[in-house]
């Protein structure tokens, strides 16, 4: 019998679900290794010295990254790792984007524990895994043009890039750091698939969709 240590990372900021993902995975399986992180910096810090990992268990909302850039920057590198979106958010072009980023499943954190444990199982045996609220959202996004709902911290960014600011500029007045609003605008143009700023700009415009 194979004793070979499947290795799971948790990307999430968020202690109490990390801490209760991590239990439920080694008291279902001897053989799961399970490393947690709460920054995007922590995580690839530990993967230049990391040899292998199979999963990574992945949120959307980080302090100093987003999943969706994390996702696809990560699989770039590492296109053998299953990553499986783990988050709150059920925008319809967030989970999209996911997929096309790379994800292999996507889950909600009030999915059950038996499903989350399922997911991982089956991710590792190359299926695609979802929630089934996921699945729902998917299955009835329109046809037609439809466009992705801006938080309130992207309508700020973009009313501010709109009167020609720059990054640093942007930083100092939402007294965030400048990889921060990197990290909005670069997820900002992932959201609407435009190239630039200017052609975001003349789409939310156009759109009129602030």
């Amino acid at each position: 019998m194979s004793t070979k240590k499947i290795s799971i990372a948790i990307l999430d900021d968020h202690p109490i679900v990390v801490e209760g993902i991590r239990m439920l995975l080694l008291q279902y399986n001897p053989k799961f290794e399970v490393h947690t992180f709460e920054s995007a910096k922590a995580f690839f810090t530990f993967l230049e010295n990391k040899v292998h990992l199979d999963v990574l268990l992945l949120d959307i909302n980080l302090p100093d990254g987003n999943g969706l850039s994390i996702c696809k920057e990560l699989l770039q590198q590492n296109p053998t790792i299953k990553v499986l979106a783990l988050s709150n958010e059920i925008e319809q072009s967030t989970i999209k984007q996911m997929f096309d980023n790379g994800a292999k499943g996507y889950l909600l954190k009030s999915t059950p524990s038996a499903k989350i444990i399922a997911s991982v199982e089956g991710v590792l045996q190359g299926q695609v895994v979802m929630d089934p609220e996921v699945m729902s959202i998917l299955t009835r996004a329109s046809q037609s043009k439809c466009f992705p709902t801006l938080t309130k911290r992207e309508k700020q960014l973009i009313a501010l890039l709109a009167e020609g600011k720059t990054t640093t500029e942007i930083a100092e007045e939402l007294f965030l750091s400048k990889l921060t609003i990197d990290t909005y605008r670069k997820n900002l143009l992932q959201k609407f698939s435009v190239k630039n700023t200017s052609q975001l700009l003349m789409l939310i415009m156009q759109e009129n969709l602030l």
